[in-house]
C-alpha cells in the first residue's frame, strides 16, 4: 500500500465507493448472507473476549495464579489480537477478504479447543495468545465485506446491525460464561466456539464475492515489532503488581517494549507498504474517531471486567447472576443500535458521538452506590440501563463515521486500525487495573475504577464534540 494522501483519499471517496459496491454484485440475498457472516465471524472474536471475564474466578480456583493469571488470560488474547489486527487488515486488502476470513475461522476453532483442554495456567495463556492471532483475522475482513457489498446509503444501517450484535456479544458474554461455570465447567466457555464457527464457514463458503486481491506486500516487520512492543509494555504493567517497579525484569522488559514501539513507528513511516498508514490518520473523522475509540473502549473494557469480578468475589454472587446483571444493557443495545446508526446516517454522527459517551459515563457513576452487599434493583440496574443506552447511542455512529471517512479499497485496513485501537485500549486498561485498584479489590477499589472509567467516557464525548465533522449532504 503506497503512502496515502488524505486529500486525495477524500476526493476519490464518492466515485470509488460506487464502483466498489457495483463490483460486489450483491443482490439482497447476498447482502443478507454477508451481514450474517460478518456478524457471526466478529461475534465469536468479541464474545470470546468478554465471555471469559466471568469465568476468571473459576479458572483461578482450578489453575491458581491469582489476579496476575486473571489479567494474563484476558490480555494474552488482547495482545495478539490488538497487535496483529493491523496486519490482518493488510492481508484482507492484499489477498481477499473471504480467504482471510476462512483462515481465521478455522484457526479460531482449533485454538478454542486447545484452550478448553489446557492443563495449566501457562498453557491456557499461550493458547489464548494463539486465539488472538486467529481472532485478528476475523474482524477487519468482516467489516470490509460489509463496505464492499452494501451501498453508501445502506452502510450506516448495516453497520448499526453489525454493531448491535457484536457489542451485545461483549456484554452478553458474561451471562453465557456464568451459565457454563455454574452448571458445567469454565472449559465449555472455549469448547462451544466451534459450533458458531462451523455455521459461519458453511454460509461463507456458499457466498460468491468479487474478491479481488490488491498487492502482495505485507508489513511483517511492523507486525513483529508491534506485537513485541505491546507485549513488553503490558508485561510490565501487569507484573509490577507482583514484583514491583524496582524489579529489573519488569522495567527491563517494559523499556524493551517501548523501544520496539518506537522502532515500529519508524518502520511504518519509512516502509512503502505500511500496515499502519499514517496518511489515513490525517483524515479528520478517521483520526478523531479513533482517538474517541481509545477512550470509550478503554472505559468499556475496564469497567465491565471489574464490575463482573467484584460481584463474584466481594458481593458473593454466583457467576450466572453476575453475568445476568449486564443483560439489560445488551437488550438496550440490540433494540436501539441500528436505529441510532440509521439516524446518524441521516443527520450525521457528531451529536450521537458527543452525547452517547456522557450517558454511558452516567451509568458507571450510578453504580458507585454498590457496597459489599449489592441491591441489584436500586444500586446496579439503573446504571446498567443508562450505560447500555449510552453505548447504543455511541457505537454505531462511531463505527460508521470512521469507516465512512476512508475509501472502500482501504476498508480492510481502515476497520483494522479502528479495531486495533479498540482492542489495544482495552488491553492497556485491563493491564492498568492493578494500578487503579491499588491493592486487593474492595469497594474503594471498585469506586476508583468506576470514576476512572466514567472520566475516560467523558473524554471520548468531548473529543467527538470538538473534532468530528458531519459529512456534507448533497443539495
Amino acid at each position: 500500500m503506497p503512502r496515502l494522501d488524505p486529500a486525495c483519499l477524500t476526493d476519490r471517496m464518492t466515485s470509488e465507493s460506487v464502483t466498489g459496491t457495483r463490483d460486489a454484485g450483491g443482490g439482497d440475498s447476498v447482502k443478507r448472507a454477508v451481514l450474517v457472516v460478518a456478524i457471526l465471524a466478529s461475534l465469536v472474536a468479541f464474545l470470546d473476549g468478554s465471555v471469559v471475564n466471568v469465568a476468571l474466578p473459576a479458572i483461578e480456583r482450578e489453575l491458581g495464579g491469582g489476579l496476575v493469571l486473571q489479567q494474563w488470560v484476558v490480555d494474552a488474547y488482547l495482545i495478539t489480537l490488538g497487535a496483529l489486527i493491523l496486519l490482518a487488515g493488510s492481508l484482507s486488502d492484499a489477498f481477499g477478504r473471504k480467504r482471510i476470513l476462512m483462515i481465521g475461522l478455522f484457526g479460531f476453532g482449533i485454538a478454542s479447543i486447545a484452550c478448553a483442554l489446557a492443563p495449566d495456567g501457562i498453557s491456557l495463556v499461550m493458547f489464548r495468545a494463539v486465539q488472538g492471532i486467529a481472532g485478528a483475522l476475523l474482524v477487519p475482513s468482516s467489516l470490509a465485506i460489509i463496505i464492499q457489498v452494501f451501498t453508501t446509503e445502506e452502510q450506516p444501517q448495516a453497520i448499526g446491525r453489525w454493531t448491535a450484535w457484536t457489542s451485545a456479544a461483549m456484554l452478553a458474554g458474561p451471562l453465557l460464561g456464568g451459565l457454563f461455570v455454574d452448571t458445567l465447567s469454565w472449559r465449555l466457555v472455549f469448547a462451544i466456539n466451534p459450533l458458531p464457527i462451523a455455521v459461519t464457514i458453511v454460509i461463507l463458503w456458499r457466498v460468491r464475492l468479487h474478491d479481488e486481491s490488491g498487492h502482495g506486500h505485507v508489513d511483517y516487520l511492523g507486525a513483529v515489532l508491534g506485537a513485541l512492543g505491546l507485549g513488553g509494555v503490558v508485561f510490565a504493567l501487569i507484573e509490577q503488581g507482583q514484583a514491583g517497579w524496582g524489579s529489573p525484569l519488569v522495567w527491563g522488559i517494559g523499556i524493551a517494549g517501548c523501544l520496539c514501539l518506537g522502532a515500529f513507528a519508524l518502520v511504518e513511516l519509512r516502509t512503502p507498504w505500511p500496515m499502519l498508514p499514517f496518511g489515513l490518520l490525517r483524515i479528520r473523522n478517521f483520526g478523531v474517531g479513533n482517538l474517541a475509540t481509545l477512550f470509550i473502549y478503554a472505559a468499556l473494557s475496564l469497567g465491565t471486567l471489574i464490575v463482573g469480578i467484584y460481584l463474584q468475589e466481594i458481593a458473593g454472587w454466583p457467576a450466572t447472576l453476575a453475568g445476568l446483571a449486564l443483560i439489560p444493557s445488551t437488550v438496550v443495545m440490540l433494540a436501539l443500535s441500528s436505529r441510532f446508526g440509521a439516524l446518524s446516517g441521516r443527520v450525521g454522527p457528531r451529536l450521537f458521538m458527543a452525547v452517547g459517551p456522557v450517558f454511558a459515563a452516567g451509568g458507571y457513576l450510578l453504580m458507585l452506590t454498590m457496597g459489599t452487599q449489592v441491591d441489584y434493583w436500586w444500586q446496579l440496574l439503573p446504571g446498567i440501563v443508562v450505560f447500555g443506552l449510552g453505548l447504543a447511542i455511541t457505537v454505531a455512529p462511531l463505527t460508521a463515521a470512521i469507516l465512512g471517512a476512508v475509501p472502500p479499497e482501504h476498508a480492510g485496513i481502515g476497520s483494522a486500525i479502528n479495531n486495533a485501537v479498540a482492542r489495544i485500549a482495552g488491553l492497556v486498561a485491563v493491564a492498568c487495573a492493578g494500578l487503579v485498584i491499588a491493592g486487593p479489590l474492595d469497594r474503594a477499589g471498585l469506586q476508583r475504577i468506576l470514576f476512572v472509567s466514567a472520566g475516560m467516557l467523558v473524554c471520548g464525548g468531548i473529543v467527538s464534540a470538538l473534532g468530528i465533522r458531519n459529512p456534507k449532504r448533497p443539495n
